[in-house]
């Protein structure tokens, strides 16, 4: 998956752990292409006025500065923050993922990737500059501030939105120009926004059994502590919401479709503290964590970690463990000589998953298959009427499939429910007002996931309801190729995403065809369903993390041919010691997917499938079936759909 959506239909009286998408308080737009007339508009905002005030405020003489920038992450560093730390979709426009907005006094430059190029484009408004990051002589915004700016500005920031890694990086490549990064004490985005900004959520949060977490909270305390231990270190402080939540086995709903709440965590060698809201504080949590952990309010976070450095007595010496995505603002109050910076040591916990973990994504992938099944008999059904759907309705029904399963507790992600020319666009989402209606003659994808107490799941199918082209044909084709080499892939221990990321590329280039977006990211237990340490890409960064055995990881190659159409598709594998005749080495590794629904046959090009790639096709649908199928004894119309979808090739 690469995006967010959805629905009005279910809400948390029926499930009281639901992560909604909160329609209710912000519909996201998202862009769709402007070259057919069934293209989902997208509504730009007038941000002449919004410029204005912010300019004025970075005038002022408590600030003083020329430049400000407007990342996207909150003081967590959360892939998709809540609507409140929108500040950038807010400032500019632009709601995609990923982006980065630079303001200067005269101009405003908004810089994010080959994924959000075509939904960019159409959400800024005149006062914008689209900065299209990968493209030759564009440069990424760190380049631009230190490359493209006067001698001698003074750059502004909000340092809880800013790592103290990429902080460190920026200043020293301003410094030949003699600008300057400044931290500022309020951040003017949120004086701008003034009233009108939504207020921070503060929902429930509940305890994971252990029946699903796989193994209790204090057991994963003492790990932590051990890695303290070992890096001769006095504490280590947790800031990324995930990590925070997967250390003390607890969920919450404070972040659409992730299954966080606002938190940070100190944990000692003989003290675990939990800075969280006290509304969130209910007896339910004080019981499960006991005496174990100390709760205190989230706003005392800052300055205890004054106090904490003091009374730990850390130093150079014995330092505090801080992950490498920790803000600026944490760093400045520890003290950076009192601070080591260092690959978090709870993401590297968390991304390797038990034996627990690995059988509930077993069984919530059949599981959210059935859904997936029944979803695409019905469509195919309506279609086959003459019934009139649009993309959001049709995403709607499949929310309420998943609805109906055990243990549901939300979307993943919003749906990408996308037809046509929608298809090319990588991250979309249909505006449920105003959005294309799905045609038999155009490719439909549909990338979706749910949340489930004993898991997440990440699918993307593509399918044509008519007759598709032979061009759709051979992109599909190719794109399955790139599908089954990465499933197929035995590769030796220590072996990166970064390296292996090739393997999914290569029919297609065989075309002349790529994709701008990486290959594979990893998949959180109940938790985000983009996870790192780990992924399959282009990024030099996958190179950092090698894939392990116990990591989730999706495989989705696609291709996208701009105003026409777009495939992908996806599935949840997860990496596992591979049997090998010989051992040359440490070992091998291959991966096991757990993904269950089928691959549209009718959208194969057989003239280039290989036989040991159809050999792969079939088995891959007789397990689906296998699976699957005892689920759908009660939806003839599912279970038919599925034989036939499951036929051999």
């Amino acid at each position: 998956m690469w995006s967010r959506c959805s629905l009005g239909a279910l809400r948390t009286h029926r499930y009281p752990y639901l992560l909604t998408p909160a329609f209710a308080q912000t519909v996201r737009f998202s862009s769709g292409t402007t070259t057919t007339m069934d293209a989902v508009k997208t509504r730009t905002v007038d941000t002449t006025e919004r410029l204005a005030k912010l300019r004025e405020l970075l005038k002022k003489p408590e600030n003083n500065v020329k430049v400000f920038i407007v990342p996207s992450e909150d003081q967590h560093f959360s892939e998709y923050p809540a609507h409140s730390d929108e500040r950038r979709a807010f400032i500019s426009g632009f709601n995609g993922s990923a982006g980065c907005a630079i303001i200067t006094l005269r101009d405003a430059f908004l810089f994010t990737d080959g994924r959000y190029f075509l939904q960019a484009s159409e959400q800024l408004d005149s006062n914008w500059k689209l900065m299209k990051q990968g493209l030759p002589d564009v440069p990424t915004w760190q380049e631009f501030l230190s490359k493209h700016l006067e001698q001698g500005t003074r750059i502004g920031i909000d340092p809880t939105l800013i790592s103290a890694v990429d902080a460190e990086s920026l200043q020293k490549s301003l410094e030949p120009r003699g600008s300057e990064l400044v931290s500022l004490q309020q951040n003017p985005v949120d004086i701008v926004w003034g009233k009108d900004r939504p207020p921070c959520p503060h929902n429930s949060v509940f305890p994971l059994d252990v029946k699903y977490a796989g193994e209790s909270f204090q057991d994963k305390l003492q790990r932590l502590r051990e890695e303290i231990t070992k890096k001769n270190a006095v504490a280590s402080v947790v800031t990324l919401l995930d990590e925070v939540a997967w250390l003390f086995n607890l969920r919450g709903t404070d972040i659409d479709f992730n299954p966080v709440f606002f938190a940070y965590a100190v944990v000692t060698p003989t003290k675990a503290i939990l800075f969280m809201n006290d509304a969130q504080v209910q007896q339910s949590i004080k019981t499960f964590l006991g005496s174990d952990v100390e709760i205190r309010p989230y706003e005392s976070f800052i300055p205890s970690l004054r106090q904490l450095t003091a009374t730990l007595g850390a130093s150079k010496d014995k330092p505090m463990l801080l992950g490498d995505k920790t803000s600026l603002a944490v760093v400045e109050a520890i003290g950076q000589e009192n601070a080591v910076l260092i690959p978090s040591p709870v993401a590297a916990m968390k991304a390797i998953k038990n034996e627990t973990e690995i059988e509930g994504f077993r069984k919530c992938h059949i599981r959210d298959g059935a859904a997936l099944i029944r979803y695409f008999a019905w469509l195919e059904e309506q279609l086959n009427k003459g019934v009139e759907l649009n993309e959001s309705q049709a995403a709607a029904k499949l929310e309420e499939f998943r609805s109906e399963l055990d243990l549901f507790r939300g979307l993943s992600f919003t749906t990408i429910s996308s037809t046509g020319p929608n298809a090319a666009v990588i991250h979309y989402s249909p505006d449920p007002d105003d959005c294309a209606i799905i045609r038999k003659d155009q490719v439909y994808l549909c990338d979706s996931g749910g949340q489930y107490l004993d898991g997440t799941t990440d699918v993307t199918r593509t399918l044509h309801f008519g007759t598709p082209t032979n061009e759709e044909k051979r992109a599909f084709t190719r794109v399955l190729q790139g599908h089954i080499s990465i499933d197929t892939a035995v590769f030796p221990t220590g072996t990166s995403g970064y390296i292996i990321d090739s393997f999914a590329r290569r029919a297609l280039w065989q075309e002349g065809w790529d994709y701008r977006h990486g290959t594979g990211h990893g998949v959180g237990h109940f938790l985000n369903v983009h996870e790192g340490p780990h992924g399959i890409g282009t990024r030099i960064a996958y190179n950092s993390t090698p894939l392990k055995a116990g990591m989730t990881v999706s495989n989705e190659p696609g291709y996208y041919a701009d105003g026409r159409y777009g495939i992908r598709t996806e599935s949840v594998v997860i990496v596992r010691e591979a049997d090998t005749p010989n051992n040359f080495g440490n070992g091998y590794l291959c991966f096991e997917h757990v993904t269950m629904c089928p691959i549209q046959t009718k959208l194969i090009d057989f003239s280039v499938l290989t036989a040991q790639e159809k050999e792969w096709l079939n088995s891959y649908h007789a397990e689906t079936l296998e699976k699957v199928g005892p689920l759908l004894r009660n939806d003839l119309r599912a279970l038919q759909w599925l034989e036939r979808e499951c036929s051999p090739v």
